[in-house]
């Protein structure tokens, strides 16, 4: 088969002929429909992050496909059925899967990190794990729920526990934070959308934000917010991952607010302990989605409350996947698509 193959890090994906796997007792091959690039592809490419397993590796995380092959013990699945795969795969035997924390197992795997992933024509994945998507979705743009909505969607109920009515800011509105908008409005908040690109913020207001803030270079952010919607904000979500952004998401909040992190940062963020404890600050961190959870984010799509068309921006075959790495690195819309 054809994949893109990563062989060392700063290197461009490399696209080769390698084995076709076969799977496994209880895994299933998928026939990839679809894979979308994330940011996380980027970190490996570019940033010097390691994955799981050391180079040659496919990368690729955010997969759609249909069942083309079945291994020992997967008889119930149904060839061609269209599935999803979850990002991160959890073990469902330790005591974080058994109390329903499967997205922080510490035996999880992810594919495109821990074993080999999308930007291939096949893949092979645990037959527990793969989600069915309906027939209204169509999977080559539904491959992205895969971890650019579920993220959001476990961000946004699981850990700051947004509730109906509530004022939460979306600090970062690109792949990840565009969602955040999304499943915010559809969680029934008044959502403030935080960026540096109108453009981004003309779409999340169409996406369901109330208000929209281009802070600028030199503004005060929480000054700004205030202005815009009285003391504050009960939930603020930072979906870039700086420092920066992270601190600048914190003076936004009110009384009793919550602070989230989805963005991913290797470097500490400074914030101010005296306030945390004055002010009954909570501040939680958010990683990835429980498989559990898919299904629901899958209805919200299949339903309109969530959308895919305004998010996937781009689609592009294997031979073209330096194409989706160079947009993302650009911030050219929001998630390409990569079709094999």
């Amino acid at each position: 088969m054809r994949a893109a193959v990563l062989r060392g890090a700063g290197r461009p994906l490399s696209i080769e002929e390698v084995p076709t796997p076969e799977p496994g007792l209880g895994e299933v091959r998928l026939e990839v429909v679809a894979c979308g690039f994330c940011h996380t592809d980027l970190h490996y490419l570019d940033h010097g992050v390691l994955t799981a397993k050391p180079p040659p590796v496919i990368l690729g995380h955010e997969i759609a496909g249909r069942i083309d092959r079945l291994g020992p013990g997967t008889e119930e699945f149904a060839m061609g059925t269209p599935v999803l795969v979850p990002a991160v795969l959890p073990c469902g035997r330790c005591v974080y899967c058994r109390a329903g924390r499967e997205n922080i197992c510490p035996e999880m795997r992810m594919v495109g990190n821990h074993v080999d992933g999308g930007f291939a024509e096949y893949v092979i994945v645990p037959g527990k794990d793969v989600v069915p998507l309906p027939p209204e979705i169509d999977p080559v743009k539904g491959c992205v729920i895969s971890d650019a909505l579920t993220t959001p969607y476990h961000a946004v109920v699981r850990r700051a526990r947004v509730r109906p009515g509530e004022r939460v800011a979306v600090i970062g509105c690109g792949g990840i934070g565009i969602n955040v908008v999304q499943m915010a409005a559809a969680a029934g908040a008044f959502v403030l959308a935080v960026d540096r690109e109108d453009k981004k913020l003309e779409v999340a207001q169409r996406l369901g934000a109330r208000w929209a803030l281009n802070p600028g270079e030199d503004s005060d952010l929480g000054k700004d917010v205030r202005r815009l919607v009285g003391d504050g904000m009960d939930v603020a979500i930072e979906a870039v991952g700086s420092p920066a952004t992270i601190a600048l998401a914190f003076t936004t909040l009110r009384r009793g607010g919550r602070l989230c992190l989805v963005g991913y940062s290797s470097s500490p963020a400074v914030l101010p302990a005296h306030r945390t404890m004055f002010l009954e600050y909570s501040i939680v961190g958010s990683l990835g989605c429980r498989p559990v959870d898919y299904p629901r984010v899958i209805e919200l799509v299949r339903q309109g409350r969530v959308q895919l068309d305004p998010v996937v921006t781009g689609e592009v075959s294997l031979d073209e996947i330096g194409v989706a790495a160079d947009r993302l690195r650009t911030r050219v819309g929001f998630r390409t698509v990569v079709r094999p």
